[in-house]
């Protein structure tokens, strides 16, 4: 194939043969050229620098740069032929064996000692030294019999700087370099989408240029300029969509919803028994100069554990209702739905009782609908949503089901929205003859580069003061291996709270024996070994029998009956059990003001911010909060140091910060949701955050010139590439 007829959708096999083509597409998910251009190096190891072979861990996959130290060959005690023991150095004093099994002469004259190579295997120890068994190779410099000292391989290397490729053990490293020099070798040069003007204005290299230094970097400042270059198109792919996205929105007609005077919302303020935090009156104002336009709101509340949101959001559905319009809320679960009809039917008192004896003038009615509603109050409830009779509709997923018909629905609040798929989210607002307004409420503090790339569609209301009476809560670690003693602490501790007239929650990773759900925290990717986590139906009970001794216990997790949940929760809240063994069923929402004390079991089997949603159920009323993080991983392990952070600081936004240093970026793009790898490849959205925050300003002034690209095709098929259908929707739902 010619250069003229080879392109980045040229299948690889026509390059690189069918047998390795097929390799790269089974393995690493590479078909195309420009599959294969875009799988970028992990790494780059330097000439004269040494790979730190000491931080290498048993059962890695591992791709190392070693210097040959010496070799030894010894018979084999269970069969016939030699074993060759090559010792390998990084220059550091660390040190690994490689293994190789049968006579094979050739390698040892082959693996001299001083010669450089790249070595590719899994770690495993033996008798307290490291080794890799029967490695891939490819010796750097001339000479060489073996299998992967061929020249042309080596040529790949011929740099000082030496790409490290994510590999797989079928196809090594230096097989993915040489399939890249064929194709850089091969495909025409790609015409760069991106305006010459944005590339002069930001000082980026051309594409080709950018391709061909991040593969063979000829220095180190080549490779920064062509890592930047491919960051910015990444970031500025994912603007331009959610810029497009926001500029479509606000040419969309929605019916406005001003503020009535003398209405539900005067007095619903009237009747507050307390007096709202300037926050809540400052985006209370944002949020009704959204409700009274003609165009639909869509915007992001977020705001730390008890700032007030479900407030803010009560006040905005009750500036629909009197507007002749229906608020739906969605919760993520039927305990949090539950909850939320309470508190707010407490809230609203006479005014959420319309049709009953002591409803004031105006009055609206308050419908919750759940998959455990039994038949006859289903009917009545959705005949309420359907006449337009119940102004506010409170309900998990099922409001999303056929058959619950608003007869106007104006505003749908998406309460804690992390929990919801875009599909069930999109479903609500289908339900609405025009768009409704939407508001999506989160209590995980948002990184401002997170919410500009992932909310960037979304204006974004920040809820930051506390309103008065929370108390503030210390968080401990306790090392439950290292010092039994604490933990036994631990149990006292929680026993003279209960003494004092407080309540307790203690938190287990999971609920017992069955399918994991959505409320149980997965096992880390790293857990080979370690025993199961702690069930709550197993903890239960040995502290019934053991520490906690005589205090009212209750049970509460998603596979309990509705009924039988709702049950727990009221009368853990109205005092009559002292503890509630539960899992992260109470992580949102659950609000018990004389809670005082946490107990998180094996705590560094979650996340910090699933962490810091759990310690904001203890505080909420005039007594200090206190929340334990028991653990048993030990000290100077990441799963120690994530949790020392966790009871360092209360500050949310720190923490998600930390969050998202320990996550996959592409999880924030949604790629858990669309179930394909991340697009993500090299931008970061902690250490971009200047690089993000230039490409939107790109992104604006290119989309109000040209808002659907039209007279940039080329860019908009990069971008359609780039954010591909599946991402394209995720973020079009929002």
């Amino acid at each position: 194939m010619t250069s003229e007829q080879a392109t980045g959708d040229t299948p690889l096999k026509k390059l690189v043969g069918e047998k390795t083509a097929k390799a790269l597409a089974s393995h690493l998910d590479l078909h195309t050229a420009g599959d294969l251009l875009y799988h970028v190096p992990r790494r780059y190891d330097e000439r004269g620098e040494h790979t730190d072979i000491r931080s290498l861990d048993v059962g890695e996959q591992v791709t190392v740069l070693a210097q040959v130290q010496r070799t030894a060959v010894r018979p084999m005690r269970q069969r016939r032929g030699n074993l060759l023991e090559v010792t390998v150095g990084d220059g550091s004093g660390g040190t690994l064996t490689l293994t190789f099994f049968g006579n094979q002469a050739w390698r040892e004259r082959d693996l001299r000692p001083g010669r450089w190579g790249l070595f590719a295997g899994k770690v495993t120890e033996f008798r307290g030294k490291r080794q890799l068994n029967g490695p891939e190779y490819v010796l750097l410099g001339s000479g060489g019999e073996g299998e992967a000292a061929a020249s042309e391989e080596v040529e790949e290397f011929a740099g000082a700087l030496i790409p490290v490729y994510p590999a797989a053990a079928a196809v090594p490293t230096w097989v993915i370099a040489r399939c890249v020099r064929v194709v850089l070798d091969t495909v025409t040069p790609p015409d760069d989408p991106l305006p010459a003007t944005v590339r002069a204005t930001r000082n980026l290299v051309g594409l080709d240029t950018a391709l061909r230094e991040i593969h063979r970097p000829s220095s180190k400042e080549a490779l920064y300029r062509a890592r930047r270059r491919l960051k910015w198109d990444e970031a500025f792919a994912v603007q331009l969509t959610l810029v497009q996205r926001k500029h479509r929105a606000a040419a969309r007609p929605a019916r406005p919803r001003p503020a009535a005077p003398g209405g539900l919302l005067d007095a619903f303020d009237a009747r507050l028994p307390y007096e709202l935090t300037r926050g809540q009156r400052d985006v209370g104002a944002e949020i009704a100069t959204d409700l009274a336009t003609a165009h639909p709101m869509h915007r992001l509340l977020q705001g730390e554990v008890g700032s007030g949101k479900t407030v803010v959001a009560l006040r905005a559905m009750l500036q629909v209702v009197d507007a002749g319009g229906q608020a739906a809320l969605l919760a993520p679960t039927e305990v949090l739905a539950a909850q939320h009809h309470r508190g707010i039917l407490d809230l609203l008192g006479p005014l959420g009782r319309a049709g009953e004896l002591d409803a004031a003038d105006h009055a609206t009615r308050v419908e919750l609908v759940t998959g455990s509603l039994g038949a006859a109050a289903r009917r009545r409830a959705l005949g309420e949503v359907r006449s337009g009779a119940a102004g506010i509709v409170l309900g998990t997923h099922a409001l999303l089901y056929e058959g619950v018909d608003f007869a106007d629905l104006g505003l749908v609040v998406v309460d804690e929205q992390h929990r919801f798929g875009v599909e069930q989210r999109d479903a609500l607002r289908a339900k609405a003859e025009q768009p409704p307004h939407v508001l999506v409420m989160t209590a995980t503090p948002i990184p401002r580069t997170v919410a500009m790339t992932v909310y960037g569609d979304l204006e974004v209301s920040t809820l930051s003061q506390l309103p008065r009476g929370r108390s503030p809560i210390a968080s401990h670690v306790v090392p439950a291996a290292d010092k039994p003693a604490f933990l036994d602490r631990a149990w006292r501790r929680l026993r003279e709270e209960v003494a004092a007239g407080h309540q307790a929650y203690v938190v287990c990773p999971r609920i017992g024996e069955g399918p994991v759900s959505d409320e149980e925290a997965p096992p880390p990717e790293d857990d080979t070994g370690r025993r199961p986590p702690l069930a709550v139906t197993e903890v239960a009970p040995l502290l019934a029998e053991g520490p906690l001794h005589g205090l009212r216990i209750g049970v509460l997790h998603g596979r309990l009956p509705a009924d039988e949940k709702d049950a727990v929760m009221r009368s853990f809240a109205g005092g009559d059990l002292d503890v509630l063994v539960a899992t992260t069923v109470v992580e949102v929402g659950v609000d018990v003001p004389n809670a005082t004390v946490m107990i998180v079991l094996d705590a560094d089997r979650f996340g910090v911010s699933q962490l810091h949603q759990l310690r904001g159920r203890v505080g909420r009323g005039a007594a200090p909060g206190l929340c334990l993080l028991v653990t048993e991983a030990t000290e100077g392990s990441p799963a120690r140091e994530r949790l020392d952070a966790v009871a360092s600081t209360t500050d949310g936004f720190k923490l998600a910060e930390l969050d998202l240093e320990q996550r996959r970026e592409g999880d924030v793009l949604g790629a858990t949701q669309s179930g394909r790898r991340s697009h993500l490849r090299l931008l970061s959205l902690l250490r971009d955050a200047d690089l993000i925050r230039d490409a939107r300003a790109e992104a604006i002034a290119l989309v109000e010139e040209d808002p659907d690209l039209s007279r940039h095709p080329a860019l908009a098929a990069s971008v359609a590439a780039l954010v591909d259908a599946d991402r394209a929707e995720y973020l079009e739902k929002g």
